[in-house]
């Protein structure tokens, strides 16, 4: 490829070209929804779910095989692996040890999800099935206290989890924003 045919191809990619337009120049080739799933986070309300289900019992055995060597048989953290603790911790926040953990500290279910589904197993991430990630995630959840020990997580049910801690983020719209103000 020339130089300036390179040149045009990374300022029309670098100007949001449309694919065809990049196509014409010969440059990569369509993203599709595949590919550009990975690139977009599970929403608080649970928008960007996929279909699938998993239960607390299904979870322990995921949780077992892929996730107590860092976290710990009881969720407990393993610091030598690098593993946070993943339950504990409620009422610590404002202490002067804080410990922060899915229970005590993440305001929605879902973004438990989206890490887990992203990041998790730290040496295969993105290797478990929405299966795995959604019975994972009702494991976690369950054994924190926040959902029951009978649950199931879905797309429609992991978004209603009430986290201990969801009001517990400032969210821009209170009277703390005089505190940044520009004097005038």
């Amino acid at each position: 490829m020339s130089t300036l045919k390179f040149g045009l191809a990374a300022l029309a990619l670098s100007l949001g070209a449309p694919a065809a337009f990049a196509q014409s120049l010969e440059v990569g080739s369509p993203a599709t929804d595949k590919d550009l799933a990975g690139y977009f986070a599970i929403q608080p309300d649970g928008e960007g779910l996929p279909p699938g289900s998993g239960t607390v019992s299904a979870g322990a055995k995921v949780y077992g095989e892929r996730c107590a060597a860092c976290h710990g048989d009881k969720l407990q953290g393993v610091p030598a692996a690098g593993g946070p603790a993943l339950v504990g911790g409620r009422g610590t926040l404002s202490s002067a040890k804080p410990v922060k953990t899915v229970e005590s500290y993440w305001p929605y279910a879902s973004t438990l999800y989206d890490y887990v589904w992203r990041s998790m197993p730290f040496d295969q991430p993105g290797s478990l099935s929405a299966d795995e990630v959604y019975a994972v995630s009702a494991y976690v959840l369950a054994k924190g206290g926040v959902i029951a020990e009978d649950a199931t997580m879905d797309a429609s049910s992991l978004p209603k989890v009430e986290m201990p801690n969801a009001k517990g983020f400032y969210d821009g719209q209170g009277p703390d924003l005089s505190l940044y103000a520009a004097e005038r």
